[in-house]
């Protein structure tokens, strides 16, 4: 299944970036949900627009027995664009810069 979102190839986040973004995401609720149906090309689209609006968000899977926790944590970067910060149970939390938003809006990683 392929969209048509504009990937941008992100460089990886090193460990310091990734605490950093773990402890920004501890306090948010999963803004997405991937159900029985799996990983259809709209809850992929549902994850793009998730991530230009916040940058960071979790994704939640839920009584699906089409994908499997790991399968999303490969499948879902790949067809978004976006880098896995963690995996924890069934949630996911995932990053992408978003370059629709003001450089000030933006999360600001710690460099290296």
């Amino acid at each position: 299944m392929t969209t048509d979102i504009e990937k941008k190839e992100n460089p990886p986040l090193t460990n310091t970036q990734k605490k950093f973004l773990r402890k920004l995401g501890h306090a948010i609720s999963p803004v997405i949900y991937i159900g029985k149906e799996g990983l259809t090309e709209s809850v992929v689209a549902a994850i793009d627009k998730a991530l230009l609006d916040h940058e960071l968000i979790k994704v939640k899977l839920i009584n699906t027995d089409r994908i499997s926790k790991h399968e999303a944590a490969e499948q879902v970067p790949e067809q978004t664009g976006c880098l896995l910060v963690q995996l924890i149970g069934k949630t996911l939390l995932i990053y992408r810069t978003s370059e629709e938003k003001k450089k000030d809006e933006r999360i600001r990683l710690p460099a290296g």
